[in-house]
């Protein structure tokens, strides 16, 4: 009997650490080719974008296992095709009343964007619309049918793995972030739009995007410790909700968990949340954002993929968000505005910093599997020698 308990002990022990090391969030990237036609003395031509076979291997060797592209350019949407990394398209805010009122624009958008190349290039999100509330409001009306016609037409294809949803500003939608269990979506829009698109969700097992900033919390309020902001475990670095008890370590966790929060008073609690922009610039639009460094962008970066890496999750969600998208991949360089990239604009590394996410990408786990798997087989030996 007490061998019986100890291997089942065991064997459920390292067929936990396996399933623990396949559930870490995705560290993806964002990438956005450099579109400029008019040159000033300000702002000269910038060089053409490379080509997108340069941007597929550079994001390969990079060892990104997934890519956020904006743009949706079906040239670089090719370039990935049997790479074995993910793909987050986009379509333009600008097509959403169109998609709205019409399914046969949105299998139009299909035929141009995904059926050419799926599944050989491995398209696994669409994003229908990208902050629509605060770059082209007067079309919010229009997200959820445009949404619905996407999927709808995806189906007529008989694509069903590829999932559809839209994207929000952190800043646009929620009510507070701190406390985070007080936060919740902010009205109308809470009632008309989130709600049914929470449900649409659910119903289709699609995850909930957000483009999540610290940088631009930081800024707006002086009362948040820079350290905070970029994941330093200093002595105090620290905030607690008085209403949960919950200690928040960081800045990007509380923010998370007040999207978490504000969905569950919506009334759901399992909806995968996806980071589909964060970062934090290496120089700013003005001489006024002092903490837009190479330094600080490198702290913040640093941070993050070791945070989503922990295993730790956020604190109201155990396995956290479900993917990370930094933004962004290629330097724009063009003055007056802020540099995200962690390229520069020749494709050369700006920062220190491995990307890989570890045992996601699959590495790790194949490591772990060549010792754990031996480990199983021996306590199966084991154990019948034990019991005759």
């Amino acid at each position: 009997m007490a061998s019986l308990l100890f291997f089942t002990f065991s064997l459920v022990f390292l067929l936990s650490i396996l399933h623990g090391t396949s559930s870490l969030p995705i560290v993806g990237v964002t990438y956005t080719p450099t579109i400029s036609t008019v040159a000033t003395a300000a702002n000269p031509l910038p060089p053409p974008p490379p080509p997108p076979d340069r941007v597929s291997s550079t994001i390969n060797s990079l060892k990104f296992p997934s890519v956020r592209l904006p743009n949706s350019d079906p040239s670089i949407i090719r370039a990935f095709a049997y790479t074995n990394t993910s793909l987050l398209l986009s379509i333009p805010n600008t097509f959403v009343p169109a998609l709205a009122a019409n399914r046969s624009l949105a299998l139009r958008w299909l035929y141009r964007h995904v059926l050419p190349f799926y599944p050989r290039s491995k398209i696994s999100l669409i994003s229908v619309g990208n902050d629509i509330f605060d770059t082209t409001p007067d079309f919010s009306p229009f997200l959820i049918p445009a949404v619905r016609n996407v999927h709808l037409a995806l189906h007529d294809l008989g694509i069903r793995k590829i999932s559809v949803s839209t994207t929000f500003s952190f800043f646009n939608i929620i009510t507070t972030a701190f406390p985070p269990s007080s936060a919740q979506f902010q009205e109308p829009a809470g009632s008309l739009i989130m709600k049914p698109l929470l449900q649409f969700l659910e119903d289709t097992n699609s995850s909930f995007l957000v483009n999540l900033y610290p940088y631009n919390m930081y800024r707006l309020n002086s009362e948040i410790p820079l350290g905070f902001a970029l994941f330093q475990d200093y002595p105090f670095n620290f905030r607690d909700d008085l209403v949960t008890g919950v200690r928040y370590k960081n800045l990007f966790d509380m923010m998370v968990d007040a999207v978490i929060s504000a969905i569950a008073v919506a009334g759901h609690e399992n909806i995968p949340v996806v980071v589909a922009e964060t970062g934090w610039p290496s120089s700013g639009a003005d001489a006024s954002e002092v903490d837009a460094t190479p330094a600080f962008a490198e702290m913040y970066l640093k941070g993050l993929v070791a945070h989503l890496r922990s295993g730790f999750g956020s604190p109201l969600r155990k396995e956290g968000v479900a993917e990370a998208y930094i933004y962004e991949l290629v330097d724009k360089e063009v003055k007056g505005t802020r540099s995200w990239g962690i390229l520069h604009q020749n494709m050369t590394m700006k920062y220190n910093i491995q990307f890989s996410n570890g045992c996601k990408n699959g590495v790790g786990l194949r490591i772990l599997s060549i010792i754990v798997v031996p480990l199983i087989g021996f306590l199966v030996n084991l154990f019948f020698v034990a019991n005759g």
